[in-house]
């Protein structure tokens, strides 16, 4: 591993920046799914704070084993998410998603407070979310092979059920939810499905992220999170597991991408200041504006089969104009 890393690393991806492009992947696929059963949601940041903040806790306070606090927390999001699918899928498209940014709103507020609430119900001190300062001096577990090995069963896991009649399902519920109730198909119990899939697979990469870093915050879930989650997926595109893969890794690269080609300097020049303490909105445009043009010129993504199978038949005919002919 640290041989590949020798060869990235002048190219800017060190394994830290790898092992964030990693967990970017892992997120883009828990949305793919609630988005390939036709769900709106934007809850998977909230899901991501239950599994860091479930296993972290568990780690930390009560020295359990790391990968039992993980598989913990994959459990705690899925829990949760049944509990919540119930009055939130009964709405649909923005309505949906306004439901499931308000849950992660919620859970990062109950999260800054739950120490306070937990003293008033006991009648008792204790630190455990550690309020709007997060939990701190966590011991970094998560590596890059844990990393992998999560993304691999992940990935295994999706192939497996769009072969599968529950796969098959969702595609007809996407297209149209009526028609697929008329032949049969239990919607709402397939969504439901989805949408706890996506939980938990988001809560498997929040446990993971929690390891990865020596302090968790509230405010690393919040709106902002659940948004990225989301380009992942638009940008790479949602008819191919590859798509939120190439979307995180794309999205999670980026800052490296602005920092060489020193975008930030460069827009200083042309406004006559000094943008340095800008990086963060620097990226938030670039990410902005890189989403705007992949949805006007690229609506299916850029990691569309259908889009490069156009682009390839274009270069084909343009160097073979004879066969193209004689067709």
């Amino acid at each position: 591993m640290e041989f590949i890393f020798d060869l990235l690393t002048p190219y800017g991806i060190t394994e830290n920046t790898f092992q964030n492009m990693l967990i970017a992947a892992i997120l883009g696929i828990s949305i793919y799914i609630t988005l390939y059963a036709g769900l709106f949601s934007l809850a998977n940041a909230g899901f991501m704070a239950t599994g860091a903040y479930v296993s972290v806790i568990l780690t930390t306070r009560y020295e359990w084993d790391f990968l039992l606090a993980v598989g913990a927390g994959i459990i705690a999001a899925g829990l949760i998410s049944a509990i919540i699918s119930v009055p939130v899928l009964r709405l649909s498209d923005i309505y949906l998603a306004i439901a499931t940014i308000g849950f992660g709103e919620i859970l990062v507020v109950l999260l800054r407070n739950f120490d306070r609430i937990y003293e008033l119900i006991v009648n008792k001190e204790e630190t455990i979310t550690g309020g709007a300062t997060g939990i701190k001096g966590i011991p970094v577990i998560t590596t890059t092979e844990y990393l992998l090995l999560y993304l691999g069963i992940v990935v295994f896991l999706m192939v497996r059920l769009h072969r599968s009649r529950f796969g098959r399902a969702l595609v007809a519920i996407r297209q149209d939810n009526k028609v697929a109730a008329n032949m049969g198909i239990n919607v709402v119990y397939y969504q439901n499905m989805a949408f706890i899939l996506g939980a938990m697979i988001a809560g498997g990469a929040g446990a993971l992220h929690g390891h990865l870093n020596r302090i968790i915050l509230p405010e690393n879930y919040g709106f902002d999170r659940a948004v990225d989650i989301l380009t992942f997926a638009v940008l790479g595109g949602t008819t191919t597991i590859i798509g939120p893969i190439v979307g995180g890794f794309i999205i999670a690269y980026l800052p490296e991408i602005l920092r060489r080609t020193d975008l930030v300097g460069l827009l200083g020049d042309i406004f006559g200041t000094d943008l340095g303490r800008y990086q963060a909105n620097v990226r938030d445009m670039t990410v902005g504006m890189i989403l705007l043009g992949v949805i006007v010129f690229l609506p299916q993504g850029i990691a569309s089969p259908a889009m490069w199978r156009r682009v390839a038949n274009r270069i084909w005919n343009l160097f073979n104009p004879a066969e193209k002919s004689d067709a």
